[in-house]
């Protein structure tokens, strides 16, 4: 599992920092996170392909996480796309978009499926045979959700010399992976635990922009290998964030404690800051495992 980090700053573009954007690479899969103004400029200069984007996920509708997506789905159709775009969204960035294509005579030569999202509890929004995604509702201004993903259990790991000793025929392999018990050439039964080992731990993000302090996402982000939390603000700003529904990073190092996540990274700083170093050490006063968000920064989680 690999994060790349495209944005995170909040509210607008600058010269050397660009809101909020990233691609989670999960179990061959590439997921664009938000979708802020550059983000197309932001994935070529992190070499990301774009075809391999097929699954957007759009947290709200506030222009520094989605101003971005017009752009973008008109560039795929620039480069002749084929292949079909989902994008996950509250509901009223269909009517958005399809407008500008509808006004701009710039309907795609793909097809655009729109997922609008309107629960207010958490709910499965893609699955399939690898990965699960699930909303996490946010406190914000808006309607707005976080996503949680999750990668399936593999299969089991053949131990191949106590598979070869134990004589079973090469057409079991495929059960024993499944976890089964199957026949050797004997007649006998092989355990499966005496011929194969346990496969990796899967692993999970959980992302959380744009919201006030909320521990009722805990339940939802428990033990999450990692957690992108937002924290526009340090602690000394405290009431910008109660006023406008956004974090510090105190707080966001109280959720993440309070969930037992393995990792919290920190982003959407305000622009206010010319130096982030105060939002890691807020944080790590309560959770010790804390990292910065940096545009074009990398997270390898293995």
């Amino acid at each position: 599992m690999k994060l790349t980090i495209l944005g995170c700053y909040s509210a607008t573009p600058q010269v050397h920092t660009n809101p909020t954007a990233q691609i989670l690479e999960i179990n061959n899969h590439t997921f664009l996170i938000d979708c802020g103004e550059g983000t197309q400029v932001e994935l070529r200069r992190n070499k990301v392909k774009f075809s391999r984007i097929k699954h957007i996920f759009i947290s709200h509708l506030h222009g520094d996480h989605c101003f971005g997506l017009a752009g973008l789905i008109s560039t795929f159709r620039l480069l002749t796309r084929e292949a079909d775009l989902h994008i996950y969204a509250p509901k009223g960035l269909k009517e958005v978009i399809t407008l500008q294509m509808k006004l701009s005579a710039s309907w795609t030569n793909y097809k655009l499926i729109f997922h609008e999202l309107t629960a207010s509890t958490s709910e499965m929004i893609y699955e399939d045979d690898k990965v699960e995604v699930y909303t996490i509702p946010l406190d914000h201004r808006i309607y707005t959700n976080g996503f949680l993903f999750k990668e399936k259990s593999g299969d089991r790991k053949l131990d191949m010399n106590a598979v070869l000793n134990a004589d079973i025929d090469v057409a079991y392999y495929r059960k024993l992976k499944q976890g089964a018990d199957v026949p050797d050439n004997n007649g006998g039964i092989v355990k499966n635990e005496s011929v194969t080992r346990n496969p990796k731990p899967p692993k999970s993000y959980a992302f959380c922009s744009d919201t006030a302090y909320n521990e009722a996402i805990i339940p939802i982000i428990k033990n999450v290998d990692a957690l992108y939390h937002e924290s526009t603000f340090i602690e000394k700003n405290k009431a910008l964030a109660l006023h406008s529904k956004h974090s510090t990073a105190k707080q966001a190092a109280t959720i993440a404690k309070k969930a037992n996540v393995g990792q919290l990274i920190l982003g959407h700083y305000s622009t206010r800051y010319d130096d982030l170093s105060a939002f890691k050490t807020e944080a790590q006063a309560i959770f010790s495992n804390v990292e910065l968000a940096q545009d074009g920064k990398e997270f390898n989680f293995n």
